[in-house]
């Protein structure tokens, strides 16, 4: 099996990135359309207008985004990008928008430029689309044949963002190095359809260290919306290197776990990667790791706010039909948890989450 490494041609992280988007995306073309929210443009049209004056003979064709990444909003967005005789398709904003012009520059044949707007998920350097129907519920995983030309990442703008969105960036960071270490072991195929390399390993570890080096000093600055050196690592941690080690080292418990628990409607309010969060905790009662790696993992959780407990994933009540639910759901055979070194079942699971859910309490009571 081949080694299989993905990454976006280029990833840019500045402060006031977007002023030079157009300066950026010469290389591609002087004719942008760019996919954004009514919303969003309020936020970044000064920065807009800025960028076209410093390219001469400069446009830029804006396309709102509905707000779903349905095939008829992509098909949409790609007739339009095609009638503006498009040299490059821009997405700016959060991860439906991205999606979806990830895949309609796929279909239009175009280059794509993927400019967040928050540090919330790893999902702009990344080659898939999560495809939804109209009503808004996962419909496929659309594989693209590679990773986004440019990442454009303005951390002005991130960190302007509620800083709630970059801590669930940082939750779902968490996972890369520990499903990277279990798809290693196992020898799993990663979302490239190859096996995990050194390089991913390496890049996952290094975003699991600056997890640990920098969130809780992050998290302070952002929360009053300055950008320090510890917010710029974070940012650089949430986007880059997780996309990279998690796309090519691949995925296990963690995010398997995470699926289940939308199943239970009280976790609905919660960030994805709040909820990846409780998932590599108990992903780690699984690997029944080492005390002090797993107190590490608690330790940082609970310093920025991450969920340990049931309780903090909007779970009042424990109810075992439910959480066998999740468990259950978790261990599909088309997900990601059998890419762990052993063999899981249901019944793991489950006492791996109550487990965990306890583990959080007591460690919580300690503080």
């Amino acid at each position: 099996m081949a080694i299989i490494i993905g990454s976006p041609s280029r990833y840019i992280q500045q402060r006031d990135a977007l002023s030079d988007l157009v300066s950026f995306t010469e290389q591609f073309g002087k004719k942008l359309f760019v996919l954004i929210t009514k919303t969003g443009y309020k936020r970044v049209e000064a920065q807009l207008n800025e960028s076209i004056k410093k390219v001469e003979g400069s446009s830029i064709t804006l396309c709102y985004f509905n707000g779903e990444c349905s095939t008829k909003e992509v098909n949409r967005i790609k007739e339009e990008a095609i009638l503006a005789k498009a040299d490059v398709l821009v997405g700016i904003g959060g991860g439906k928008t991205m999606d979806a012009a990830k895949a309609a520059a796929h279909y239009a044949k175009l280059p794509v430029v993927i400019c967040p707007t928050a540090a919330s998920t790893d999902a702009p350097c990344s080659a898939l689309s999560v495809i939804y129907t109209e009503e808004g519920v996962v419909e496929s995983y659309l594989f693209l044949p590679s990773n986004p030309s440019l990442v454009l990442m303005d951390t002005t703008i991130a960190t302007k963002a509620p800083a709630r969105l970059m801590v669930s960036g940082m939750g779902d960071a968490l996972a890369t190095y520990f499903e990277t270490r279990a798809c290693q072991k196992s020898n799993a195929i990663n979302c490239l359809g190859g096996n995990c390399s050194v390089t991913a390993l390496a890049i996952s570890k290094l975003c699991y260290d600056t997890l640990i080096k920098n969130g809780y000093q992050a998290l302070l600055a952002a929360k009053n919306g300055n950008c320090t050196k510890a917010v710029e690592e974070i940012i650089e941690a949430n986007t880059y290197l997780s996309g990279v080690g998690f796309e090519s080292g691949g995925i296990a418990a963690a995010h398997a776990i995470h699926n289940g628990f939308t199943s239970i409607a009280e976790t609905h309010h919660m960030y994805h990667g709040e909820k990846v969060a409780f998932g590599v905790l108990t992903q780690l009662v699984l690997e029944n790791v080492e005390r002090d790696e797993l107190e590490e993992v608690i330790s940082f959780l609970m310093e920025v706010g991450l969920p340990v407990t049931l309780e903090e994933l909007g779970i009042k009540e424990i109810k075992e039909e439910e959480i066998r639910q999740v468990a259950k759901l978790a261990c599909a055979a088309t997900d990601t948890l059998h890419n762990m070194p052993f063999p899981v079942d249901a019944d793991m699971v489950y006492d791996a989450i109550i487990t965990a859910n306890e583990l959080g309490h007591y460690y919580k009571d300690e503080n």
